[in-house]
C-alpha cells in the first residue's frame, strides 16, 4: 500500500504544475506505484489469488491510461514512460 509520503513523492516527479494531482500523467504514476507495491507483495505471497486479480486489473487500467496519453500528447507520454521506467 502506498503511504502518503510515497504518494506525494511520486506526484512531485511527474506533476505539470504545483497543484496538479489529477492529470493523466499523475494518475498513471500513482497507479504504477501501487502496481509495484502489489507485485512485491505477490512475490512473497504466491497463493494470494485475489490480490493477483487486482494487480491484473490495475495493469490493464494503466495500459488504457497510457494508450490515451499517447494519443493525446506524445511528448508527455514519452517523458512519463522514461520517468517511470516502463517498457514502451
Amino acid at each position: 500500500m502506498l503511504t502518503k509520503r510515497k504518494k506525494q513523492n511520486v506526484i512531485k516527479k511527474v506533476q505539470v504544475h504545483e497543484k496538479d494531482t489529477g492529470s493523466d500523467g499523475v494518475q498513471t504514476a500513482i497507479l504504477s506505484g501501487r502496481i509495484d507495491e502489489l507485485a512485491k507483495h505477490l512475490k512473497k505471497n504466491k497463493k494470494d489469488v485475489h490480490s493477483r486479480r487486482g494487480l491484473i486489473k490495475m495493469v490493464g487500467d494503466r495500459r488504457k491510461r497510457l494508450k490515451y496519453l499517447e494519443k493525446k500528447d506524445k511528448k508527455q507520454y514519452s517523458a512519463l514512460v522514461k520517468t517511470l521506467g516502463l517498457k514502451k
